[in-house]
């Protein structure tokens, strides 16, 4: 029986002893295609074979946080694995995780699969932990900060984030000073808690990230690859090291490099458990299935594109108007996320501002982070407002307990992008009963062929059903 002996180099990579004829099936094994990669640039001029590689057949190097796939990868081969001293696991109890809570005079203390999701993380010392959108991300991120008391670099992806995390964490009584590092902020400072967004750090040197002790990854699935990959592996020395994300795409690639960086992933809970449980709001999905006459159908089918069917459903008026009167007509909060800013944000906004009574907002990339902020707030604090917001700015992370509405204008097929899109509406608020998310879809198809935003749409009916959303599908003849 042929023994793999495995030591670590650092906190990023292990290395992995053994035979080169084993050392190459390894190399197949974490060998992986890249989704979409025939549509990138280098792949296109045949500067890469659009597969990712993660073990180095050369230095016999793994990602630290990928061992349990080694483990399954010499178990099916009856090869056995020994491992150096330094894989010990920490040991932290209920009760202790319970007392050190109770030290930090928080107004309510940890729900039952916060404190289980803290314990795992500090006995494990990294991990990807998968917590749904509104199940209280930050407070568990609060508790590791505190529990470690240590330099500690929290990387978010957007500016609006920074000033949400700081935020919270004065919402749970920390007293102690905050770094916020995003566009022409100072990026060297001696306060133990800094929060950047990864845009402003990804490109420093090593001995920058060589103080931090813990690093935590919020909303890790928006992170781009080669600049998550940039910071984790820079910080060799950095012991502690957890992400956290809302969902997943789906794709074994993206769920192994974001493992492999911070380790093995663990479900905190589930949306469904947590609606069950009343953590979350009651929620629901109206479908809207736009239906089109017969010779827009007939001219979508024949142009068969999906960039010009994209371009006639955002500029289409009666759609627009269709989108004003439905968000004008809701009571309460609400939310309309769109994609394009120029030619559907922008006319949304516009058409809806001039007719509604009640405050309007805009919000997208160029919008900076403070301003979101104290939108954010105003809302908050409000009974019925209007946010017309890109999915970029507001789809991920934005904690504003009270909309219960949401609509989506641009049709989309991604998993995160909508399970994040629908979390903005989950989170329970005094005097809100349910929140309701208008799903906008469009049925142009000819016959037997489907135009592609209807296949999206079904799509996002499949991610309903896996998360056992209730959900209720109308047709509306459009009037074009």
């Amino acid at each position: 029986m042929e023994i793999l002996r495995v030591s670590k180099l650092n906190e990023v990579y292990v290395k992995i002893d053994c035979e080169p004829s084993t050392a190459y099936e390894l190399n197949d094994y974490f060998t992986f295609d890249v989704p979409g990669a025939k549509f990138m640039p280098a792949y296109k001029n045949k500067m890469w074979d659009g597969k990712i590689r993660l073990f180095n057949a050369i230095t016999l190097t793994l990602y630290t946080g990928l061992v349990a796939y080694l483990e399954k990868f010499c178990e099916a081969r009856n090869y056995k694995v020994e491992y150096d001293e330094n894989f010990s696991k920490e040991s932290f109890s209920i009760k202790e995780a319970k007392d050190f809570a109770a030290t930090l005079n928080t107004k309510f203390p940890p729900r039952d699969y916060q404190l289980e999701a803290f314990i795992h993380a500090v006995r494990e010392r990294r991990g990807l932990l998968l917590s749904p959108t509104a199940s209280g991300k930050s407070f568990i991120i609060y508790l590791l900060t505190r529990y470690y008391n240590r330099k500690t670099l929290i990387v978010v992806p957007t500016t609006s984030l920074i000033h949400q995390m700081a935020s919270d964490f004065r919402d749970y009584g920390f007293t102690g000073e905050i770094h916020k590092i995003y566009a022409g902020q100072d990026k060297v400072t001696d306060k133990q808690v800094v929060i950047t967004t990864w845009q402003s750090i990804y490109k420093e040197k090593k001995s920058w990230f060589d103080e931090y002790e813990v690093v935590i990854g919020d909303e890790a699935h928006n992170f781009k690859a080669k600049s998550l990959t940039s910071i984790l592996t820079k910080m060799e020395n950095c012991k502690y090291r957890f992400g956290f994300t809302g969902s997943l795409d789906g794709t074994q690639t993206h769920k192994l490099v974001l493992e492999g960086l911070f380790g093995p992933v663990r479900k905190v809970a589930t949306t469904a458990k947590l609606i069950e449980d009343k953590h979350l709001s009651e929620f629901q999905i109206k479908a809207i299935v736009l239906e089109y006459p017969k010779d827009i159908r007939q001219m979508i089918a024949r142009a068969n594109d999906y960039q010009a069917e994209m371009d006639y459903i955002v500029r289409n008026e009666a759609r627009n108007k269709f989108i004003k009167n439905l968000t004008l007509s809701l009571e309460g909060n609400t939310l309309l996320l769109f994609q394009f800013i120029e030619k559907h944000g922008k006319p949304l906004y516009d058409m809806i501002s001039k007719e509604s009574e009640f405050p309007v907002f805009f919000v997208y990339g160029g919008v900076d982070g403070e301003e979101r902020e104290r939108i954010r707030k105003i809302v908050t604090d409000n009974k019925k407002s209007i946010i017309v917001a890109s999915y970029g700015t507001f789809s991920t992370g934005v904690n504003i307990p009270n909309i219960e509405n949401i609509i989506f204008g641009s049709p989309s097929k991604s998993r995160i992008r909508n399970l994040q899109s629908i979390g903005r509406g989950l989170r329970k608020a005094e005097g809100k009963e349910i929140a309701t998310l208008f799903d906008i879809a469009d049925d142009i198809s000819w016959k037997e062929s489907k135009n592609y935003t209807l296949l999206h749409f079904m799509e996002r009916i499949k991610i309903y059903n896996e998360e056992k959303f209730k959900y209720k599908i109308y047709k509306v003849t459009l009037n074009v």
